[in-house]
């Protein structure tokens, strides 16, 4: 039995892990949740799963899960909250594996804190390796755990690499739906519309990581993340965009033999490889293999989405660039969908952040966190500038 702790137990990735629990109860268990501010949801999960530990954003949403779960009659689930109750979820003493999946740098000092414990981690928070990503992958070679990947792209590049030794690795390819914007002009994107870009062709995925996939950012957070898992230089991870998202991700060996890896696109697949791996198990996610009709492979127009070169220069830098990059990000997505800025005015604000951000290499957590927060000042104080000229030219174009 596979004792599981879930950072970010109510979003979609752990959801889908709670669903691959659910289809598995002999395998795994749930030890242990950090729930966020959804107190509707981790009161369900709380009531269906029982587990030992369930924490909540801030102490009033806990107070609430606490008298809800009383007045149930559900007992034996301790209620906690804040940062340092996710951290007690990560690094709970009965969980095996911990799900890394709080959207941002929210779950970052959880995730580090399981790995110091030894604990193996399956990570879907694409911003922890952003962020701290060298600190993160030598805990876990000094405690001689994996860093499993759930990510999609980087699950299939992970199961590709057992098809051969690292050495012989020449680069990785990963792939890029190209997002709702993919045949938009770039003439265009000024007055694209946040519903618009919330209709992702593929994935159904929380709001930020939907809008990063739509400027191609999220694909630049994985090249970043693909060289501190696979411990590769920035130029020997390419992107190509792939509209079927069909294959998932493809290694390319010294030999000039390729593994590509294909699946359905349903995130309880790479889930339930990282909770088994090595091992695989039966189910039920089989994909249509008759279907393979055409499948195409363009390369991403760097012009038209600036947020993917932008996250190739910050991996190039290193350091606080890469902290800078997914704070001014995480800031400049928020203030598009609340209206603030326009669609293409977010990597204008990322490329400024960066631009008054040093490189320096940062030793801990605490001065990684200091970091993401100078950039998102610099950031807020660019959306008030680049939002104030957004509203002043469509108020011009109204008149």
């Amino acid at each position: 039995m596979k004792r599981i702790a879930i950072l970010g137990s109510t979003g979609s990735i752990g959801q889908s892990t709670l669903s691959v629990v659910e289809s598995h109860p002999e395998r795994f268990q749930a030890i242990s949740l950090a729930a966020g501010r959804n107190v509707d949801a981790a009161f369900e999960q709380a009531r269906r799963w029982k587990p030992r530990l369930v924490s909540m954003a801030t102490a009033a949403d806990a107070e609430v899960l606490e008298a809800r779960l009383k007045k149930a009659g559900v007992e034996g689930v301790e209620v906690t909250h804040g940062s340092a109750g996710s951290v007690r979820v990560a690094t709970h003493p009965e969980a095996d594996f911990v799900v890394s999946a709080i959207v941002g740098v929210a779950g970052l000092e959880a995730t580090y804190e399981a790995v110091r414990a030894g604990k193996t981690v399956g990570l879907a928070n694409k911003e922890c390796l952003v962020a701290a990503g060298e600190l993160i992958t030598t805990e876990a070679r000094r405690q001689g755990k994996p860093l499993l990947p759930i990510d999609s792209e980087h699950n299939a590049v992970h199961q590709c690499l057992r098809g051969g030794r690292m050495e012989e690795v020449e680069r990785i390819w990963l792939t890029a739906s190209g997002g709702p914007f993919l045949n938009t002009p770039q003439a265009k994107f000024a007055s694209i519309t946040v519903e618009q870009a919330l209709n992702h062709p593929t994935w159904k995925m929380g709001r930020r990581i939907t809008i990063d996939s739509a400027t191609l950012m999220n694909k630049g957070f994985e090249v970043i993340e693909a060289c501190r898992l696979f411990n590769l230089p920035v130029e020997r991870i390419k992107v190509m965009v792939h509209p079927q998202s069909t294959i998932h991700s493809m290694v390319e060996f010294v030999d000039g033999s390729i593994l590509a890896q294909f699946s359905v696109t349903d995130m309880r697949l790479p889930i339930l490889y990282a909770l088994t791996c090595p091992e695989r198990i039966q189910s039920d996610m089989r994909f249509p293999v008759m279907d393979l009709r055409h499948l195409e492979f363009v390369p991403p127009d760097m012009t038209k989405f600036p947020c993917l070169g932008l996250a190739y220069e910050a991996a190039e830098a290193g350091g606080a660039k890469t902290v800078a990059l997914n704070a001014a990000d995480e800031v400049a997505v928020a203030a598009f969908l609340e209206g603030s800025i326009r669609f293409d005015q977010i990597p204008e604000i990322i490329k400024m952040v960066l631009a008054e951000t040093g490189s320096q290499k940062l030793e801990s957590i605490e001065k990684v966190l200091e970091a993401d927060s100078k950039a998102r000042s610099i950031a807020q104080e660019k959306v008030g500038l680049r939002g104030d000229s957004a509203v002043q030219q469509q108020a011009s174009s109204i008149l």
